[in-house]
């Protein structure tokens, strides 16, 4: 960090339980990524290789190096999990994961039919193996606009207890779908549910991919809310908002009264 006379909130550090970053890796070149993880690998805390992006990408173990060498764990898109499930490939999926060393897993069911109970099986079986972050809410549009807070709950309930350490909240990295409407918008009463149904916010992670929901989640939150779908060109934007220095968030650690004064006009 460089020269700093301010108070600022306090920010967990690495390897940290709560406020964790995950970036998003949608087939970034190599050397680029790299040079992120480099620059930037203080700030993040995982990367996720999007979708089945790992699948296609030449220099994969490159990226799977350059991420451990800065401390930072991966794991593979939930896209990827679920067209093993489509080809009744669930064996060949945890061999994959063993095979690239990874400690975690994501387990999503956003674009199949595939029941949630039957997801929370499959997160209960990987968990002898793996470290878990499921994944609720689907891709798709009319899904998503149909699913209540409800079975929100239930389904985030479901999968902690099956042995996930981790519950992904979905919006896509577009910032449509999931919790959020076909404009963008944020389902604002479905987000209160979740949060007065008692969770502990640090199993849950909210994909932000844009600074309006980072913003909003760190204001609603706290600078050390988990944080989900990060493009590598807004690491170091999401830090300064989770410590109050973007406009977004600059009065929103600062007393009551300082807030005040500043709000009001």
């Amino acid at each position: 960090m460089g020269i700093n006379y301010l108070r600022l909130p306090v920010r967990t550090a690495k390897p940290r339980l709560s406020g964790v970053t995950m970036v998003i890796d949608n087939g970034l070149p190599s050397a680029y990524f790299a040079d992120v993880i480099s620059s930037h690998g203080d700030h993040v805390d995982f990367v996720k290789f999007g979708w089945g992006t790992s699948v296609v990408s030449k220099e994969i173990k490159g990226k799977i190096e350059a991420v451990r060498r800065e401390g930072v764990e991966f794991y593979f898109g939930g896209s990827l999990f679920e067209k093993y499930i489509v080809q009744d490939r669930f064996d060949e999926f945890r061999w994959m994961c063993q095979e690239y060393g990874c400690n975690y897993v994501e387990v999503s069911n956003g674009t199949i039919s595939l029941e949630d109970s039957k997801k929370a099986q499959y997160v209960a079986e990987l968990s002898k193996d793996f470290r878990v972050i499921s994944e609720v809410g689907s891709k798709l549009q009319m899904k998503s606009e149909n699913m209540a807070p409800s079975k929100w709950i239930g389904y985030i309930s479901e999968d902690l207890a099956a042995g996930a350490v981790l519950v992904t909240l979905e919006t896509r990295e577009s910032g449509h779908g999931g919790m959020c409407r076909p404009n963008g918008e944020l389902r604002f009463g479905l987000v209160e549910e979740i949060l007065d149904s008692g969770f502990d916010t640090d199993l849950l992670l909210f994909e932000a991919p844009s600074m309006a929901l980072q913003s909003y989640f760190v204001k609603r939150i706290g600078p050390n809310v988990n944080l989900g779908n990060i493009q590598a060109t807004d690491i170091v934007g999401l830090e300064t908002i989770r410590l109050g220095l973007r406009s977004e968030t600059l009065v929103s650690f600062e007393p009551d009264e300082v807030r005040r004064l500043h709000l009001d006009q």
